[in-house]
């Protein structure tokens, strides 16, 4: 799911461009894939944004603990994001439209790195 979001976000040109895209692309998945995928593209461009010296290509909002989706909130307590081929733990909590396609509150903490030896455990991958 996530590479979904993720390609569409790195091959588009402009900005504009990148969310129109993800837009179409949300709109073909059922509602809590949509959810997450919006909440990790999200999770994505928020640290690369906010936090200069990480440039996240993958996030995964399930590494160590399930998420929790109630309503139009998701909580991903035991999220990790990829940034420079390492590993970093993530919590975040994100609040969507009743469609899930618009973002209306995103909060976010960068943990730790995660160690390689650990990767495995989690699902995650170089």
């Amino acid at each position: 799911m996530l590479a979904i979001a993720s390609l569409i976000l790195l091959a588009a040109p402009n900005a504009a461009s990148a969310e129109a895209k993800l837009e179409r692309t949300l709109k073909l998945l059922m509602p809590t894939d949509r959810m997450a995928q919006l909440c990790d593209a999200t999770a994505m461009a928020r640290i690369r944004k906010d936090a200069g010296k990480f440039r996240p290509d993958r996030a995964v909002a399930n590494a160590t603990v399930d998420i929790v989706i109630a309503s139009n909130q998701l909580e991903a307590r035991g999220a990790a994001f990829r940034s420079h081929g390492k590993w970093y733990a993530l919590t975040y909590s994100c609040v969507t439209n009743d469609e899930h396609l618009k973002v209306l509150s995103f909060e976010y903490e960068i943990g730790n790195e995660i160690p390689q030896e650990k990767w495995a455990g989690y699902g995650l991958w170089q």
